[in-house]
């Protein structure tokens, strides 16, 4: 029996230490299945859970699953932080902490972009916790082979982050999906709106990519290491992360599959959502 969900009334905090700080971090929690799904949101500047997953959600909890989608600091909701390590390594920590308040002996992770290299990192250090993988446009860094890097798109989201106008969140959502006429103006709005909400988060972002231009390190040599059934979805068009980066992720986790979707940007779960919710509820139940 399907039932519609609000962000507001699925919305949660807690509190996790890091680095000597204590910080407020949001989540929304969907269902009440067995088994749970986190879904992990991108690094672009307004993204929250709920606004990169909004379009999965209602599938996987009719499907009988508990869906929990995480503000990582310094997005949404959760309180911010200035980050000069692995920005991937941090929010591993955040990850294992919710886990642990939740007391949820072991989960599938679901990450988008910088939420893939934070499920790779959660999957090393916490291999235990981790039932299965779906990693979209991220989960590891390093240079492209055919790409020159930083790729366009990283470019249009660091200007965004110093300068955040609506001109410069259009140049960039421009290129974040292959068709661009789906994007709405209530949807360049909302985002806006999001992002200037919580200047804070901007700044210290900035701040971060100052001390740390590598916040999302190269795990291509650990890869190896992972053992949990991982699914690796990329869109044709990616110019934000190269698609060359799925083929690493495919050579290095054993085990793992690849599905490539044609006419898809970096956003593979909003543009594809329907055919995404089938692959990812199919790839689960296995």
């Amino acid at each position: 029996m399907s039932t519609t969900y609000t962000e507001a009334e699925t919305s949660h905090f807690f509190h996790a230490e890091e680095g000597g700080q204590r910080l407020r971090i949001h989540y929304n929690d969907c269902g009440s299945g067995t088994q749970t799904v986190i879904m992990l949101h991108g690094s672009g500047p307004g993204a929250t859970g709920w606004a990169n997953f909004s379009r999965n959600i209602e599938p996987l909890v009719s499907a009988g699953y508990r869906v929990i989608l995480l503000d990582c600091p310094g997005w949404g909701k959760s309180d911010s932080i200035v980050c000069d390590g692995s920005r991937s390594d941090l929010n591993a920590r955040i990850i294992k902490q919710l886990v642990d308040t939740l007391e949820l002996d072991r989960v599938h992770l679901l990450g988008n972009s910088m939420g893939g290299h934070s499920a790779v990192a959660f999957t090393l250090s916490f291999p235990e916790r981790v039932g299965r993988l779906v990693l979209m446009g991220g989960g590891t860094g390093g240079m492209s082979t055919f790409t020159p890097m930083p790729a366009e798109g990283i470019k249009r989201l660091q200007k965004l982050y110093r300068e955040p106008t609506l001109e410069n969140l259009q140049q960039m959502m421009e290129i974040f999906v292959a068709d661009p006429s789906a994007l709405s103006e209530a949807l360049f709005r909302t985002r806006l709106e999001n992002m200037l909400e919580r200047r804070d988060h901007l700044a210290n972002f900035v701040k971060s990519s100052d001390l740390n231009p590598k916040q999302f390190p190269d795990y291509g040599t650990r890869l190896g290491e992972i053992r949990a059934p991982t699914l690796i979805v990329w869109g044709r068009n990616d110019r934000f992360v190269p698609m060359d980066t799925g083929l690493r992720l495919l050579a290095g986790i054993a085990g793992s599959e690849l599905h490539i979707y044609r006419d898809c940007g970096h956003w593979a779960q909003w543009e594809h959502a329907e055919s995404f919710n089938r692959l990812v509820l199919e790839f689960l139940a296995r």
